[in-house]
Order: structure tokens, then sequence, then C-alpha cells
């Protein structure tokens, strides 16, 4: 008996969202298989944002009856089991989270999806190795005793993509995920971000630096005014040529 197929990570048709008054999101049909690693690039004011908020039910379409709104095979999600198994790291939560607490504690807020532990909150043994297997994953177990305040951007940067992690997620979604990182912090973020594509994780990267992607995504789906824009090989879709009419302007070389 052949296996069951997969659901698709996220299934999107005819989908256009609101925010305040305006589409900000327009018509947008987006297939995005489980397993796949996927860019999702565009200027400030593409839809980015909003397209994250959309897969998280943050945000809704718009009714109307050809639209399919469905991540992970599913019309209707309860939020909070939703962010259990789809992990989000965007670069504002570590301002967030307590400040006070260490690595391993931080790391262990994201099975409460809390910002802070509260004093009937204590890591049991179990959850603790689970912690110290992630950090190692990350190569960050000197940070487990450290206290937040005290860490850098980027080792901040790569606890939050261990708080995600925490709960086994099917997919991780990050948010300009090098923003304000120095190119020596960037190489160790993606560098962690490749181990974790290489545990079978999807990865989506939403961002408009074509810096932030690793060689495992092979896909770029390039969003316009909220609309699909490109969408097909990286190498393909990510050109001089669709970039300047991306950008409206000459775009700048890229490592």
């Amino acid at each position: 008996m052949s296996a069951k197929p997969q659901p698709a990570l996220i299934d999107f048709q005819h989908v256009t969202v609101l925010r305040g008054g305006r589409p900000v999101l327009r018509d947008l049909t987006l297939h995005i298989p489980l397993g796949q690693h996927v860019a999702i690039f565009g200027p400030n004011g593409s839809g980015k944002s909003t397209l994250i908020k959309t897969i998280t039910r943050e945000c809704y379409p718009a009714a109307r009856p050809d639209t399919v709104f469905r991540v992970f095979g599913l019309d209707a999600w309860n939020v909070f089991e939703l962010r259990s198994i789809l992990g989000i790291v965007t670069h504002d939560w570590a301002g967030r989270l307590d400040p006070d607490l260490t690595g391993r504690e931080a790391v262990a807020t994201g099975r409460y999806s809390s910002m802070r532990l509260w004093p009937d909150e204590t890591i049991a043994p179990e959850l603790g190795r689970r912690i110290d297997r992630i950090l190692a994953l990350l190569d960050v177990r000197h940070l487990a005793d450290r206290p937040i305040s005290d860490m850098s951007s980027g080792e901040a940067r790569r606890i939050l993509i261990g708080r995600a992690l925490i709960n086994n997620p099917k997919a991780l979604i990050l948010d300009e995920p090098t923003n304000s990182l120095d190119w020596r912090t960037m190489a160790e973020f993606k560098a962690a971000l490749r181990r974790i594509a290489a545990r079978g994780k999807s990865i989506i990267v939403v961002t408009h630096h074509p810096d932030d992607l690793i060689p495992e995504i092979r896909r770029t789906i390039l969003l316009k005014d909220g609309r699909l824009f490109q969408d097909g090989p990286t190498d393909r879709v990510l050109t001089r040529r669709h970039l300047n009419a991306l950008f409206g302007m000459a775009a700048p070389p890229s490592r």
C-alpha cells in the first residue's frame, strides 16, 4: 500500500487580504509543498509581512467563493496549535523576551508560547535534553546559561531559532533573518540554517536581501504590490533583470 501523500505546507488560491481598507495581497495563488525550501523576496510594501501574518492566521482573506486558504491541508486552525508546528522567527522577538532569561530558558519558552518562564513552569529533564540537542545543532551550547541581555544580535537570533524548533515544527518561516548582522555573524547564522534544512524541515526565508538565501533554497518567489511577480528556480528568478523590474531601479551587486 502506497503512503498517503502529505498535504501542502501552503495552499493559497485567489487570496486577497485587506489592511486598513486597502488590498495588500491581491488575488494571490501560492502552493508550497512540505519539505521544499523557498525564498519569498520583495521590496518593502510588497506584502511580505502580510503574507506571513496570513499564513499564521493573524490576517484573514476577504471572503469570496473561489478562495482557498489552507495550511497543512486544513482551512481552520487553532492558532496556538498552528504555532506549535509552524516555527516563526522574527528578529524583533528578542526584544520581547524577558532579558533575564538564559539561552536554555529562552528556548524553553517556545514550549509554552510565552515570552518568559512563570514560577510554576520548570524545565523537565526530557525537555532539558531536547534543548541541549537544539543548542548543539545551532552551535550555541556556550549560550545555555548566558542571559539574553548579554548576547549579541546574532547569538540572540540563533536562540530564537532554537525557541522555534522546540516543538519540532514541520517548517520554519524566517522574516528578514540576517537584518543588522555583520558578515561573519551572517555566515554563522546561515550555516545553522543549512544544518536545519539538512534535517528535512521546510525553510521559508522572507526577505529583501539576496544574501539571506542559502544554497538549499532552489525556489524563489518575487512579490510586487501584493501580487506574484515571478516564481521559479532561484537561479532563473533572482536575476539582475528581474530585480531591476522588482525594485524599479538598478539592483546592486550581491554576494
